[in-house]
């Protein structure tokens, strides 16, 4: 632990440096941090008050007062008699104000521009991805998460291996081989290249992986099999799961089969439910040592109409 806090606070230090270059004032603006952030806050609230301002940002309310003050004298903010609570005033920008927070916000997109212009693009999506692990690892606020369902694209087959061996073993204790077996399933995908047949999907976030999901073809015509369903822990409950799975049924009809296999273990409770959601159906159960663990397989399938 001593070493983690160390680094947190070195990051911390280089945050708070690169955080410095974005300051309003030496953007080129009129206002401070602090003034900035007040006069976001008022700009994107529908009528906001004191208190909410003051809960909002965990200001002092003597200094919130003063700058609010100093905003009412500069002519950037209206202050009016709430309706339900005549004590309480709701608190809006003029016009005047609307343009000085035009000209901050525009300042501030310039001195972001600025920062990012050495960075490629794959460098600025890396850096944008690192930013929400961070906040969601933080405990940010769990906002239902922007999700795209794509085709795998180069670098996301090693992913997907990479990915299931990795959690498979936090989650369950499953060793190597199951991260071996998960390798062959993708380089026999891949290497068919049947794409009239065979698909697969990516879910992504703010250019992060998070789940995944394939469908494949059986011994039987007429049957294709759901594989490799993932969803990563910080993207679940939000249904990305039942969208991989719905994405994949709608594939197989589309290609023609007339039933969908699959194969699980009956410790993996939230896929099973997923499963059952979805209308497959557990066809049988058999008893197996695998992945070094001691488990229960379970076959499920499903009719495609």
């Amino acid at each position: 632990m001593p070493e983690v806090v160390d680094k947190v606070r070195e990051f911390n230090r280089f945050y708070t440096r690169v955080v410095g270059l974005l300051r309003p004032d030496l953007a080129g603006s009129q206002f401070g941090l602090t003034e900035a952030r007040v006069l976001f806050e008022v700009a994107h609230s529908n009528g906001a008050t004191a208190s909410d301002l003051r809960r909002e940002l965990g200001l002092d309310a003597g200094y919130l007062s003063r700058i609010l003050g100093s905003f009412t004298t500069a002519g950037l903010v209206d202050r009016e008699r709430c309706g339900e609570d005549g004590r309480r005033q709701i608190i809006r920008l003029t016009d005047a104000g609307r343009r000085a927070f035009a000209d901050l916000d525009r300042l501030q997109v310039e001195a972001i521009h600025a920062l990012l212009a050495p960075l490629d693009e794959p460098h600025r999506q890396e850096l944008v991805t690192s930013m929400g692990r961070v906040r969601r690892a933080l405990g940010g606020p769990r906002a239902h998460p922007d999700v795209v369902i794509r085709p795998p694209r180069p670098g996301d087959l090693g992913w997907v291996v990479e990915r299931h061996g990795a959690r498979y073993a936090a989650e369950y204790g499953w060793d190597v081989t199951f991260e071996a077996l998960v390798a062959r399933v993708v380089a026999d995908f891949a290497e068919r290249g049947d794409a009239q047949r065979e698909a697969g999907w990516i879910a992504e976030r703010d250019g992060e992986r998070i789940g995944c999901v394939f469908c494949t073809t059986t011994d039987r015509s007429d049957t294709a099999q759901l594989r490799l369903l993932l969803v990563e822990p910080s993207a679940r409950g939000f249904g990305v799961g039942t969208r991989l799975v719905d994405e994949c049924l709608r594939f197989a009809k589309r290609a023609g089969y007339t039933r969908i296999t699959l194969w699980t273990n009956d410790v993996l409770l939230a896929a099973r439910r997923i499963y059952e959601h979805a209308g497959f159906e557990c066809d049988r159960r058999e008893a197996h040592h695998s992945f070094g663990q001691d488990l229960v397989g379970e076959y499920w399938s499903r009719t495609l109409r």
